[in-house]
């Protein structure tokens, strides 16, 4: 089983920023690739970023790209999310997911293509 612990969420300020930890615990002998999705009250979950497990490639929403960067250290088994400018729409409790690929450069964006899940942290902007 795949255990995914998020951490570093947390209230700031608008155009603050904060980065956002995923460690990923069990079944290390697989490669996964990584996504972060968010949910804010009353709406559906909704995709964030992903990377590829080689961390060759990474793919962003439109409502993030430029402000938002996902990044991974293997030998950590953690992925990142660095968020800045924040706004207080960005106001959400954030997901980090896993998948068990062989591709190594590719990158999911869809909810049900993930298999793992973690609790989430919340994340709060103030305007």
């Amino acid at each position: 089983q795949v255990q995914l612990v998020e951490s570093g969420g947390g209230l700031v300020q608008a155009g603050g920023s904060l980065r956002l930890s995923c460690a990923r615990s069990g079944r290390t002998f697989r490669t996964y690739a990584m996504g972060w999705f968010r949910q804010a009250p009353g709406k559906e979950r909704e995709f964030v970023a992903a990377i590829s497990w080689s961390g060759v490639n990474t793919y962003h929403s439109d409502s993030v790209q430029g402000r938002f960067t996902i990044s991974r250290d293997n030998a950590k088994n953690t992925v990142y999310l660095q968020m800045n400018s924040l706004k207080p729409d960005d106001t959400a409790v954030y997901y980090c997911a896993a998948v068990a690929t062989d591709a190594s450069a590719r990158w999911y964006s869809q909810t049900y293509e993930y298999s793992y899940w973690g609790q989430g942290t919340q994340v709060t902007v103030s305007s």
